[in-house]
């Protein structure tokens, strides 16, 4: 099944064995598909970066990873992360079964690659728990760890952000999910300290939620002497 008629690419056969894993493991929803539809709108700009090196974090059923590997035909290493082991082993096995190779990593973050990884990260993706909840929901060892994300939506992701500096190689391109709630406004300009610019690449109202995906590049210094 493709993601939209246009569709260039097709969505990756889930690694599950039966419906009951998605007690445990995130389901992909309106909010992984988005993500999957930004992708291939920007595969263009990703084959002419040449990645070598792959990484999204909380990567759940690993439907976005392995997305992101047909897209880039397996010119990369292709990592993920989870804090949950059986969503590692979905991933795993979602890699498989769309014939990509796929390396889940269970950690928190991405504090188990990020020594070995610094600075060598092409391509970042990251779906977070951004839904707006009570602080005590966040990191919890259940199926709401994979969406809480505590006050304004931000707790999780505001561990993260100041990650993407080290993680990234100079060409690295970062792509992360979030609501309306998450302010994204706060986020570009936090990024902007950083050295990032923001571009929005994808939107869409589900439900309630007003969904989006930003992209942050490096911003490029001038030459000028001063």
């Amino acid at each position: 099944m493709s993601i939209n008629s246009a569709s260039k690419f097709s969505t990756p056969v889930i690694g599950n064995r039966n419906s009951e894993d998605f007690d445990h493991v995130y389901e992909p929803a309106e909010d992984s598909f988005l993500l999957l539809d930004a992708l291939e709108n920007e595969h263009f700009y990703l084959q002419e970066l040449m990645p070598s090196i792959c990484l999204e974090v909380g990567c759940g059923s690993g439907i976005c990873i392995t997305f992101l590997s047909q897209i880039l035909e397996k010119s990369a290493l292709f990592f993920c992360t989870d804090v949950n082991p059986l969503a590692a082993e979905m991933a795993f096995h979602t890699g498989c079964k769309n014939g990509q190779n796929i390396h889940p990593i269970v950690c928190d973050l991405a504090n188990g690659v990020e020594s070995r990884l610094e600075g060598n990260v092409d391509v970042l993706i990251f779906n977070p728990p951004y839904v707006v909840t009570p602080s005590e929901e966040v990191a919890t060892k259940g199926i709401s760890a994979s969406w809480a994300g505590g006050i304004r939506g931000r707790e999780v992701v505001d561990r993260f952000l100041p990650k993407i500096n080290k993680l990234l190689s100079p060409k690295g391109v970062f792509y992360l999910v979030g609501i309306e709630e998450n302010d994204p406004a706060d986020i570009e300009k936090y990024m902007s300290r950083q050295g990032f610019q923001m571009t929005m690449v994808g939107k869409r109202r589900a439900g309630r939620e007003h969904l989006f995906v930003l992209k942050f590049t490096r911003i490029k210094k001038s030459g000028r002497c001063q």
